[in-house]
Parts: structure tokens; sequence; C-alpha cells
């Protein structure tokens, strides 16, 4: 296996490992089990809002089997999966594919819902109340991983796919992340990486203002993590999901933690309001720059497989083995074996 390779891998791996290790993976995987836990879950909420109850319900399976509430993958693996499977179709043509049993982001069901009514991108992704989130971001760890070395490539191609269910920062956030993850895949260091995400943010955007102002925040990984709860989260709106947000932290963090996914994922965890995709987002930039094999063993054999709490037609499926094929048909090479 070319380094290279090992590269791709990390990039998927690492971003299912910042997956599993955000809190909302135990809330989306959650969804396999049968509705009446998640019911309970709702009652157990309201009594402990109206009782006064300092103990929080977590997600829990009584008499159901309980593999599904382990550590593991969730929601942004599912779709970095199904995104390097359809790499090669018109990305309308993907989305419209999709079925009834998928559970989404808003600016991906808003979306799937337009193309339905015949609207096309780039209205689809315009036309949607969540066209500043990350939800293209997440996809566009499949383009960056396909375009080793070239970032440009990279950024097009991840806002073609982006423009289906985003608009705005929404979009310039994937291309960021496309074009980070096409440097470190080849080689490139963290400084390189994060310099390329940046390079990718139009001057005057919100999502490049608060990209500098992450990087500008002091300290470590773990120490930094105030300062960018200060600068970045906007804990005004219910969904912590804005590509303005995540976007930035994940870039900021791989500069601070110098590419090393064991302190930027956990750090990136912090940030409670940003963890359904921050630390996933953290984990595939600094996933590709440490590579698969220097990642830790238990949480790779962690979250390989997938789930299937989101498509469930990937239920089952390895992301490992998925990887491999973005690397084979891309022909994923470092800079020194070029």
């Amino acid at each position: 296996m070319s380094s290279g390779d090992d590269r791709v891998r990390g990039a998927f791996a690492g971003l299912a490992i910042g997956d599993a290790a955000g809190w909302p993976a135990a809330r989306h995987r959650w969804a396999l089990l049968a509705p009446w836990t998640r019911r309970l879950g709702r009652e157990l909420d309201a009594f402990a809002e109206e009782h006064r109850v300092t103990a929080l319900p977590v997600p829990f399976a009584l008499n159901q089997p309980v593999a599904a509430l382990g550590i593991g993958p969730s929601d942004d693996a599912e779709w970095l999966a199904w995104t390097a499977r359809t790499l090669e179709e018109d990305r309308r043509a993907a989305f419209a594919a999709l079925d009834d049993t998928v559970r989404a982001r808003i600016s991906v069901r808003t979306a799937l819902d337009n193309l339905a009514r015949g609207l096309d991108p780039p209205a689809s992704g315009h036309d949607n109340p969540h066209y500043f989130d990350d939800a293209a971001a997440v996809r566009a760890v499949a383009f960056g991983a396909a375009s080793p070395g070239d970032p440009e490539a990279a950024a097009r191609r991840a806002r073609a796919d982006a423009e289906v269910t985003n608009a705005g920062d929404g979009v310039h956030g994937a291309a960021a992340m496309a074009s980070a993850v096409a440097v470190a895949v080849a080689g490139g260091s963290a400084v390189d990486a994060v310099d390329a995400g940046l390079a990718a943010l139009p001057c005057g955007t919100a999502i490049r203002q608060a990209a500098l102002d992450a990087l500008d925040a002091p300290g470590d990984a773990f120490a930094v993590v105030p300062a960018l709860d200060a600068a970045v989260q906007d804990h005004v709106y219910s969904y912590g999901l804005a590509a303005a947000q995540t976007v930035p932290v994940a870039l900021a963090l791989t500069n601070a933690s110098a590419g090393d996914l064991t302190r930027a994922v956990p750090a990136a965890a912090c940030l409670a309001s940003l963890a359904d995709s921050a630390p996933a987002l953290t984990g595939a930039l600094t996933g590709a720059l440490t590579g698969y094999a220097a990642l830790p063993e238990t949480w790779r054999a962690s979250t390989r497989v997938l789930a299937g709490c989101c498509l469930p037609d990937l239920a089952g499926a390895d992301l490992i083995a998925i990887a491999d094929g973005v690397a084979e048909r891309s022909g994923a090479r470092t800079e020194g074996e070029q």
C-alpha cells in the first residue's frame, strides 16, 4: 500500500472516528432501535424539566439489542460512504435516486423535496432554509480524497455536489474541506492543508472571516477550545451545523494540533454545540495527515463497519474498503511518490 492510499484511508477513518466521538452519534444510532425507546427518552426529558431533575437521560435499549449504542460511526460516515460510491455519477441524479428510507440533514431533505418538484441545482440548494449547513462539507471529503494533489479540481467537484443541497457558505465550506483533504492525502503538511482550505474561502464571506478568527485563537488543540467557543460558536440558533462554524473549527484544530488526530478530535468533541460534525470534519483532515496505520487500532476497529442508521443500504458496509476504491480510482500517491 502506498502512503497516498494510507492517507486516503486515514481521511475516511478519521472522519468516522470524529463522527463516533461526538455525543450526537449515539442519538443517530438510536434510530436503529424501536421507536418506543426514543419516545420514552423524550418523556424522561420532559420529566427532568418538570421536576427539576439533573439526571439527564441518554440513549438506552432496555430489552432491545444494545450493539447499536456502542461507540461507532453514524450519519457523517454514512454520507461520506454514499458520496464515495456515487463519485462518478451526475450529482443531481445521485440525489434524486435516494428513496424515503434515508435520514438526512434539513438541507438534504429540503433539496430532495426540491428535486422532486422539478427544481434543479443550484436552486435546489439556494431555495433551502439550511443552505448554510455543513452537510456538503462532510461529503466533500470524498472529492478531496479523489483528487490527490489537485485542490482546485477537488474544490470544483465539491462545489458541484454542494450546489444540490446548499448555497453560500454551505458551498464554500465544502470547497475548503475538499481542497484541504486533497493536499493532505498527497503528502502535504498540516500548514499546507489549512492554507489550501483557507484559499478556497472567498474574501468577504462570513466563513472566511470565521476561519481567520479561529486560526488566530491562541493555544494548542485543547487550550484553544474556550477561545474557539468565544470566537466561532453561535449559541443563539437551535442547530450547531453551520459550515461557517464547523469548517473553521476543523481548520483551526488541525493547525493547533499540527495534524495530530488524537489531540484534535477530542478537542473538537469538547465544543458540544458543534459536536454533530466538527469532530468528524476535524478527524477527516487530521486523519489524512496522520495516515490510517498511525491511528489508534481500537478506534479503527470500532468505526470501520457502518450501521445503516441514516442510509439503510449501507448497513454492514466496510468504510475502509470504500476508501480503498476511491484511492484505486484516483491513483493516490504522495508528493514524494509522484
